[in-house]
C-alpha cells in the first residue's frame, strides 16, 4: 500500500516532467525568456516532488533520469549554437588534421577545392555549420582540448555529413557519462557515509538535463573523469586517479585549478599523518608518491596533445583562452561591478586589466586553500574545491550556464546546497537573448547573485544547509 501511495504521488510530477521537457526541446526559443522561465521554474518544482515522492528508491529514480534524458535524443539543440563547432572540429579530426591551425571563416572564404588544398579536409556542410555557429564562434581558434576533439570525431565518424546523426552520437557520449557520473557519485557517497540520494540533485536536475543532454555541453564528460578520479584517490589507488584527473584536464581544462588543492591530501591522506607530524618531515615515500601523482597528471594531459602540438596550435590555443579573460563578457558578478566603477573613474571597458588581476586573485585564493586549510579527507578535499571553483566563477568575466555543472555536483559530496540554487538562478542569463539581438538585462544579472551570494554567506557563516533541500529530510 505505501508503495502504491508513493507511485501516486510521483506519477503526477513525472508525467509534467515529460510535457515540460517535449515543450522545451521541440518547440522553444532562446529568445522567449518568459517561456523558458515558466517551462523550467515548472521542471524544478515537478523534479523536487520527483525525489521526495520516490524516496529511497534509487533505481526508480535513476531509470526516470535515463527517460528524460532520452526525451531530447532527436532534438536540434535550440538554446546553444556552439554544437555546430563541435561538428566541424569533429570532422577535421576524421581527416586526420589538425583543429587548432585554422578558423571555420579561414576555410570558407576559399573555394571547396582551394579550401582542401590548403587545409587537407572537405568539410561537408560547411557553410551550414559556420552560419549555424555564428560570425563571432566561426572567427576565433577551436580552445576544445583534445578528449573533447576525439568525442567529436567519434560523431563526425559514425553519422558522416548528417547534422542530426552527429547530435545524437554526442548526445549518446554525454548521457553515458552521467550514467557514469550516476554509478561513481553513489560509490563515493556510500564511502562517505553521505545520503545516496544526493547525487540525485545533479542527475534529476533540469539544469543538468537541459543543458548538457540538451545543449549538448561536455561539462559532464569532465565531471565524469572527475569524480572516478576522486572515488579512486578515496581509495588509495593514487596513479589511475592521477590518469584520470589527467583525461579530465583534456576535455575541459578547469581540473587544472583542482591540482594545487591535492596537495594537503596527498601529502597528509597518503601518509596517514597528523599536521603536526608532518613538521618532523614526511615519509620519503610518500612524499614521492605525491609528486608522483602530479607528474602522471600532467604527463597524462601532455600527452593527450602531443599530436596536436606545433608552433601554430600553441599560438592559437593560447590566444583563444586569453580572449575569456580579456575580451568576452556574460553573466558575470564581481567584474560587472568592476567594470562600472571602471566607466566611472576612467570612461573605458577596464576588462583588458581587470582580466589580468583577476585571474591572480584567485590563484592566490587557491594557494590559500591549498595550503592554510585542512583537506586530508575526502570531504574537506571535495569541500576545498566547490569553494574555489565558486570563487573562480564569481570573479570570472564570463560565466556560461552550463559552467555551474562543476559547483553542483560537487556540492552533493557536502554539506552546501548554495550551487542547487545556482542551478535554478543561472537561467536568468538567457534573458540576454532576446528578438532584437544580444543584451544583458543587468537587473536579472544582479538578482541572480543576489540570491547565489546570499545564500551562499548563509551557509558559510551560519553553518546550517538549506533544510527544503535536505535530501535526509525528505
Amino acid at each position: 500500500m505505501t508503495q502504491l501511495k508513493q507511485y501516486k504521488y510521483s506519477i503526477t510530477p513525472i508525467i509534467g516532467s515529460v510535457i515540460l521537457y517535449v515543450l522545451l526541446a521541440y518547440f522553444s526559443k532562446r529568445s522567449d525568456f518568459l517561456n523558458l522561465l515558466l517551462l523550467y521554474s515548472g521542471l524544478f518544482y515537478c523534479a523536487w516532488h520527483i525525489i521526495k515522492a520516490t524516496k529511497s528508491n534509487f533505481w526508480a529514480l535513476a531509470g526516470i533520469g535515463v527517460f528524460f534524458r532520452l526525451l531530447f535524443l532527436p532534438s536540434i539543440p535550440n538554446l546553444s549554437q556552439d554544437f555546430y563547432r563541435f561538428l566541424w572540429d569533429g570532422q577535421i579530426v576524421t581527416w586526420l588534421q589538425n583543429p587548432y591551425v585554422f578558423t571555420p571563416e579561414q576555410y570558407v572564404n576559399l573555394e571547396s577545392e582551394a579550401a582542401y588544398n590548403n587545409f587537407g579536409v572537405s568539410i561537408s556542410n560547411a557553410r551550414e555549420l559556420v552560419k549555424g555557429m555564428g560570425e563571432l564562434n566561426a572567427s576565433h581558434y577551436s580552445n576544445y582540448p583534445p578528449i573533447n576533439q576525439l568525442c567529436f570525431a567519434i560523431a563526425a565518424f559514425f553519422a558522416k555529413s548528417s547534422i542530426l546523426g552527429s547530435v545524437i552520437a554526442l548526445r549518446v557520449i554525454i548521457i553515458a557519462a552521467d550514467i557514469g557520473i550516476l554509478y561513481f557519485g553513489k560509490k563515493l557517497l556510500e564511502k562517505l557515509n553521505l545520503p545516496v540520494k544526493n547525487i540525485f540533485w545533479y542527475f534529476l536536475n533540469p539544469f543538468i538535463i537541459i543543458e548538457l543532454t540538451g545543449n549538448l555541453h561536455f561539462e559532464g564528460v569532465m565531471l565524469f573523469f572527475v569524480v572516478w578520479s576522486l572515488y579512486l584517490l578515496h581509495e588509495k589507488k593514487w596513479f589511475w586517479a592521477a590518469v584520470l584527473m589527467g583525461v579530465s584536464v583534456s576535455v575541459k581544462l578547469l581540473p587544472l585549478l583542482f591540482l594545487p588543492l591535492l596537495f594537503k591530501h596527498l601529502l597528509l591522506n597518503q601518509n596517514k599523518l597528523t599536521e603536526p607530524e608532518m613538521s618532523g618531515g614526511a615519509d620519503t615515500l610518500h612524499v614521492r608518491k605525491m609528486v608522483l601523482f602530479y607528474a602522471v597528471t600532467l604527463i597524462t594531459v601532455a600527452l593527450t596533445f602531443a599530436p596536436f602540438l606545433s608552433a601554430a596550435f600553441i599560438s592559437n590555443f593560447a590566444a583563444t583562452i586569453s580572449l575569456w579573460f580579456q575580451n568576452f563578457e556574460f553573466n558575470a558578478s564581481v567584474y560587472y561591478i568592476i567594470r562600472w566603477i571602471g566607466y566611472q573613474t576612467v570612461g573605458w571597458n577596464i576588462i583588458e586589466t581587470v582580466g589580468k588581476i583577476l585571474p591572480l586573485i584567485v590563484i592566490t585564493l587557491i594557494l590559500y586553500l591549498a595550503f592554510f586549510r585542512r583537506n586530508t579527507t575526502t570531504q574537506q578535499l571535495i569541500t576545498a574545491i566547490l569553494l574555489a571553483v565558486s570563487f573562480y566563477f564569481l570573479l570570472a568575466t564570463t560565466v556560461h550556464p552550463w559552467y555551474i555543472a562543476t559547483p553542483l555536483l560537487l556540492s552533493v559530496f557536502t554539506r552546501y546546497k548554495f550551487p542547487i540554487i545556482w542551478s535554478f538562478m543561472v537561467l536568468f542569463s538567457y534573458s540576454a537573448y532576446g528578438v532584437e539581438g544580444f543584451s544583458e538585462n543587468l537587473g536579472l544579472v544582479a538578482l541572480e547573485y543576489i540570491v547565489v551570494i546570499g545564500v551562499a554567506a548563509y551557509e558559510l557563516v551560519i553553518k546550517k544547509p538549506l533544510q527544503f533541500l535536505d535530501t535526509e529530510k525528505v
